[in-house]
């Protein structure tokens, strides 16, 4: 019995015989699979991960690293991670993205890196890592200029709440206030803010693994502390066994692998959502100065951080508080949101 052989729309050929049995083999290759996208809440535990160590960076930096050298100490956070990202991830920027590495290198890692260590060398850690909780506020205005989002309620809401909680902290008696490290603190959180939202408006060259864009920022922000640190502060003349481990944690555990981490789930969450996430930072980091550094907080610092943390954990239900319309949903669903 005769057949005929159409193409299909996609360009393949199709037999369009009659007959049911043309003795031909039938073909055992599986259809192509689609991998299935992450739940909302699996992408923002694992996002998670990133400020939970980053809380640790103001103990590791009083209590393991030599003082006085906060431009060394984001070199040696930066640049070794970078270089071993960039062998991992196999690939350089082209094009483009040679201006966006470096931008986002500045922002994300040369800036954001020595503010932080001269912020915590000034302030006592649970203070300093709750300046950064400003960040969300920073935020949600970048994200309506540069993202073109709109000005939704309950992002401003949240954003003020948390704002307002780091008032509290600050304000609060022993707070231990320094000029100079409240403002490093209050810049590197605007530079981070900044490299937040340019990250989610770029997002990522087709091909290329997080774990090499990783490599291109750690790489481009250490290049750029690398004349700096030596014309300013140059090397510490001291390395311990502990100055080592603090370096290490923090090049390789609060570098390399909070930043892949990050950086990924910045590009399945929502800008907005993701800053909220910061506020899990300076928790980290006031429980680690109240149980081993033996640090107090008044009534007024308790109020503040209830406030923050409430903001935030709110914050990632969206604009209603009961937060059904997210249970079940995928990430991938909810990046606009």
């Amino acid at each position: 019995m005769s057949s005929s052989v159409k193409t299909n729309p996609a360009g393949t050929a199709r037999n369009t015989g009659t007959a049911r049995n043309t003795g031909t083999a039938r073909s055992t290759r599986k259809p192509a699979t689609r991998r299935r996208a992450l739940p909302l809440a699996a992408v923002t535990a694992i996002a998670a991960f990133a400020p939970l160590v980053w809380g640790t960076t103001y103990l590791v930096t009083t209590d393991f690293l030599p003082a006085g050298h906060p431009l060394f100490a984001g070199l040696a956070r930066a640049l070794p991670a970078g270089l071993v990202a960039l062998a991992f991830g196999r690939a350089l920027p082209k094009g483009v993205w040679l201006f966006r590495a470096a931008a986002l290198g500045l922002l994300n890692i040369g800036f954001f890196f020595p503010l932080l260590f001269i912020s915590a060398e000034h302030l006592p850690g649970g203070v300093a890592a709750t300046l950064g909780a400003a960040q969300p506020l920073v935020v949600v205005f970048l994200a309506v200029a540069v993202l073109k989002d709109r000005l939704l309620f309950w992002r401003l809401a949240w954003a003020v709440t948390g704002a307002a909680g780091v008032g509290f902290v600050v304000l609060g008696r022993s707070a231990g206030m320094d000029l100079v490290g409240v403002v490093a603190g209050l810049a590197a959180t605007a530079s981070m803010a900044l490299g937040i939202v340019l990250t989610k408006k770029w997002g990522r060259p087709d091909g290329v693994r997080p774990i090499a864009m990783v490599g291109w920022q750690l790489t481009a922000g250490g290049l750029f502390l690398l004349p700096v640190t030596l014309l300013v502060e140059g090397i510490p003349p001291v390395f311990d066994a502990r100055a080592v481990a603090g370096y290490l944690w923090l090049g390789l555990v609060g570098g390399l692998l909070a930043y892949a981490l990050w950086f990924w789930a910045i590009g399945h969450l929502p800008v907005t959502r993701a800053s909220l996430l910061g506020f899990l930072s300076p928790l980290m980091a006031a429980t680690l100065g109240v149980l081993l550094k033996g640090e107090s907080f008044g009534l007024l610092q308790i109020m503040g951080l209830v406030l923050a943390f409430g903001a935030m954990l709110l914050g990632q239900l969206g604009g209603r508080l009961g937060g059904f319309r997210f249970r079940g949903a995928r990430a991938s669903q909810l990046t606009r949101s």
